[in-house]
């Protein structure tokens, strides 16, 4: 681990990482949602998509630890456990896909999901239907397989719950505890497959502290009255993110 934690701090970029993972978890912290769209692009980049996947999770997993309590009396807890358990069964399989394509495609991939996700909610997409089991649990094994395939299991999650019309504070309470769980769980997967990188989960531990700081700052600037102003700063955020990370900068 000491070998670990010096080749970690010596990774070119780390200054950087730690400012995306800052800003991240103040997205996160207001919005409820895009932490990974904001921080996984420019961790890809850096450490290639297993690592870059490993430590955006671990600093991911930390950020939200504070508000989790908060978030499970207003989550649809129904609703998350249809999501999760959808997304255990086809988790597996989206990781068996990113171990098969080459970075340069990853990121382009990475990037291409996050900027259709913008365009369809900036397009205002609404579901006014009601959010049944079966749309759930496709919702969810969507999200499984590609969080395992490009790292970012929030597009499926988040295109359904923002364009549907349930309140804002439930929407982004359900959302937080999905991508929390899914961590957890990813991680499980990566351990059973041999693909937990000592590095990796190092650069993610320093990554943590600045992620929870922005999760509790985000968090009380949160303000109902205010939802618009949230979500159209987390969409800019996200873009640029998204779009600094193709491969065709480098």
């Amino acid at each position: 681990m000491p070998d670990a934690l010096a080749s970690a701090l010596g990774t070119p970029g780390l200054g950087w990482l730690v400012f995306v993972s800052l800003v991240a978890g103040l997205v996160r912290g207001f919005a409820g949602f895009g932490s990974g769209l904001v921080l996984l692009p420019a961790a890809a980049a850096l450490l290639g998509p297993v690592a870059g996947i490993t430590a955006m999770t671990i600093a991911d997993l930390a950020g939200p630890v504070p508000i989790l309590r908060r978030a499970l009396r207003d989550a649809h807890l129904r609703d998350l456990g249809r999501l999760l358990l959808a997304t255990a069964v086809a988790l597996p399989l989206g990781v068996a896909l990113l171990l098969l394509v080459d970075p340069a495609v990853f990121r382009y991939a990475l990037s291409t999901v996050a900027l259709l996700t913008l365009g369809l909610l900036i397009g205002g997409l609404r579901y006014t239907g009601a959010l049944t089991p079966p749309l759930v649990y496709g919702t969810g094994g969507m999200a499984g397989l590609l969080g395992g395939a490009v790292g970012v299991p929030g597009p499926p999650i988040i295109t359904l719950y923002l364009a549907s019309v349930q309140p804002a504070r439930v929407t982004r309470a359900t959302i937080l505890l999905y991508l929390f769980a899914y961590d957890l769980m990813l991680l499980g997967v990566y351990a059973a497959n041999g693909r937990l990188l000592a590095e990796a989960l190092v650069i993610g531990a320093l990554l943590a502290v600045p992620n929870i700081t922005g999760n509790l700052i985000g968090a009380a600037l949160f303000r109902q009255s205010l939802e618009r102003l949230y979500r159209i700063a987390a969409y800019a955020i996200i873009a640029v993110s998204a779009l600094s990370a193709l491969p065709l900068w480098d």
